[in-house]
Formats: C-alpha cells, sequence, structure tokens
C-alpha cells in the first residue's frame, strides 16, 4: 500500500482511563473508526466475542470494560487495527486474530519500526508474517538461495513464498517468478482430462493463481503471465531446463517422488532461488513412502545455503478452527 494511502486516516487516539475499569479509545478521524468498527460493528462484536471483554461503540470512542490488564490487551488490539486498516484499507478476520496474540502486539504495535524488515509490501495490501516462523520463513526466502518449507494446510508455506517473489520481481531484482507443482496427484497423468493443455493444468494450479490476484491486481497479473514475467506450468514441464535469474516455487511437493524433486533442486541457475512446500500429511501418491519432501529436508537441510523451516498447527493463520482440526489429526496420527 503506497504512502498516499496512509496519509488519508488520521492514527490520532487518545485513551481515557476512568475509574470503574473502563477505558475510552477515543479517534481523531471518523473514518478510521468506522474501519476498525466495520460495517454493523461486525470487526467490534469479533473482538468481543474472542477476548470475551465488553465493548461499545459511542459518538467517536470505542470503550472497553474489563480489568486493567485486559483493558491494555484491548487497546493495544484496536491500535494495531486502526494500523492495519491505514496500511491495507480492510481488516480480516485473522487480522483481528492476530490483534489479540500477545506476540503480535508486542512486535506489531509497540515497537512497531524494530521488526519493519519482516514485512512485505506488495501493490495490493502489506503481508506481515504471523508466528515466529512465519517470520523465520521470510527471512529465508529472501537470503537463502534454497527453501525447503513443510507443514499443515494454512501456516502461509505458498502465499508468503509468493509475496517475497512478486516484492523481487517488481523489485527488479529477479526476472521471472515460476510457479509449478505436480499437476495430477500420481504420476501427472494429463491425457484423459478435456481441452489443451492449459485447460488441463489449471485446475491443479488454482492455488497458486488465487495468491497472485490477492497480492496484485487481476489484470497486471494476467498480463505479467502473458508476457512471460510470471510462469504457472507443471512439475513435468520443468525437466531440462536451467532457471537464471527467477524465483521458483514448487507446491504441494509432497506430492512430488524423490526424483522429481532432484530434479526440481538442480534446475537452479545464477542468481535464482527454489521453493519447495508441502504438508507431509496430505500426501496423495498411491505409494506414500515415495514422496520426497522429508527425504529431501533430512539430505539437504545441513548445507549452509539451503533453509528448513518446518511448521504446525500453531502456525496456521486461517478460521482458528483449522489450527484445532489440524492438532487433532496430527495427535491421532501419533497414537
Amino acid at each position: 500500500m503506497s504512502n498516499s494511502t496512509s496519509k488519508k486516516f488520521d492514527l490520532n487516539l487518545k485513551f481515557v482511563y476512568s475509574e470503574n475499569n473502563s477505558l475510552s479509545v477515543i479517534f481523531h478521524d471518523n473514518n478510521l473508526l468506522m474501519g476498525v468498527v466495520g460495517e454493523f460493528n461486525e470487526n467490534l462484536k469479533e473482538l468481543e466475542k474472542l477476548s470475551g471483554v465488553n465493548l461499545y461503540s459511542r459518538g467517536n470512542s470505542i470503550i472497553i470494560k474489563s480489568n486493567p490488564k485486559k483493558n491494555e490487551l484491548l487497546k493495544n488490539s484496536i491500535y494495531f487495527l486502526a494500523t492495519q486498516f491505514i496500511n491495507n484499507g480492510s481488516i480480516e478476520k485473522k487480522d483481528i486474530i492476530s490483534s489479540l496474540d500477545k506476540f503480535m502486539i508486542n512486535e506489531k504495535v509497540k515497537k512497531t519500526n524494530q521488526n519493519i524488515s519482516d514485512i512485505i509490501k506488495t501493490p495490493k495490501r502489506s503481508v506481515i508474517p504471523r508466528s515466529e516462523k512465519q517470520k523465520k520463513y521470510v527471512r529465508a526466502l529472501r537470503e537463502s538461495d534454497i527453501i525447503i518449507s513443510a507443514g499443515p494446510a494454512g501456516t502461509g508455506k505458498t502465499f508468503l513464498a509468493v509475496a517475497v517473489a512478486l516484492t523481487m520481481l517488481l523489485e527488479k531484482k529477479i526476472e521471472r517468478i515460476i510457479l509449478s507443482r505436480p499437476a495430477v496427484e500420481a504420476g501427472e497423468r494429463l491425457g484423459f482430462l478435456p481441452g489443451d493443455m492449459k485447460e488441463k493444468v489449471d485446475p491443479y494450479l488454482r492455488p497458486l493463481y488465487d495468491s497472485l490476484y490477492d497480492l496484485f491486481d487481476f489484470e497486471k497479473i494476467q498480463r505479467m503471465i502473458e508476457i512471460g514475467d510470471i510462469e504457472i506450468a507443471p512439475l513435468a514441464f520443468m525437466r531440462g531446463r536451467t532457471l537464471k535469474n527467477c524465483f521458483a516455487i514448487l507446491d504441494e511437493a509432497q506430492n512430488a517422488t524423490d526424483t522429481q524433486i532432484k530434479m526440481f533442486l538442480t534446475r537452479i541457475g545464477e542468481n535464482s532461488k527454489i521453493v519447495i512446500n508441502g504438508d507431509p500429511s496430505q500426501i496423495d501418491l498411491p505409494n506414500k513412502i515415495f514422496s520426497g519432501l522429508n527425504r529431501s529436508k533430512k539430505l539437504l537441510g545441513h548445507l549452509e545455503e539451503i533453509s528448513v523451516v518446518d511448521f504446525d498447527h500453531s502456525d496456521v493463520v486461517r478460521h482458528p478452527l483449522v489450527s484445532k482440526i489440524v492438532k487433532a489429526y496430527s495427535e491421532k496420527n501419533n497414537d
């Protein structure tokens, strides 16, 4: 989000403490207040539901009524959401969840300038890593030649990688983004699907498109795909190539064999990065032992130029129920 967008709002909040354990957050900018509160007070209701603290919107203020400790927590949460609205122009449910997380409050509200380098600024939105492992992952994406990440759905593996790749492309640090994944779960058998090659593989690559469209304008992404700045292709198309001046991401790598992952990794050329992402709990290959994701971590994790990041349910940033589902299945598998 550009600085010009930020100047439209006045982040000037006043905090007034009362003797009856209430705290008023007074907004000088009513448009910012409306953005934080949400249509029909939906953001405020969600914040109240998640925190268990009574919140009231009166005039140009949000009133918090709880004990001093929770009052401070909600004060910081509201400040975080105001900043988020200024940066992104909207507030999502995941932002409300993050605003209540102690780490996020300490790092992103009280010390906003300390870890500013962790924020990924794309044309459409600012992306903030929401856990220590996500921060580690973003730093690895910027600093390492090869990154291997594994973990459950919803931990931001693909989204964060695409965000970093897009910023590097726009800053002309690379010339191309290549997004790939095994097009069909077992062996990439494309022949039985109707249509031309693009129509055959697009359904399997849809999550990669979704990440791009969430970060940049649809028309501009389409144009970048047309001229070749962004290439989206099945894993089978990578064989025999050398990837120079590019950022290549292999998604759903748990469905790639050991040989396929080796092939993809050895495509790396001058001034390039390669990212391998996957969820070992969702292997769709007929024989799960053929999955090469975990083996690549074991074989290559000791190399200085390669970073390995393992996510777990605590890093899930989708609906909070997703984290509980992932945790339940993980515990079941360990029984």
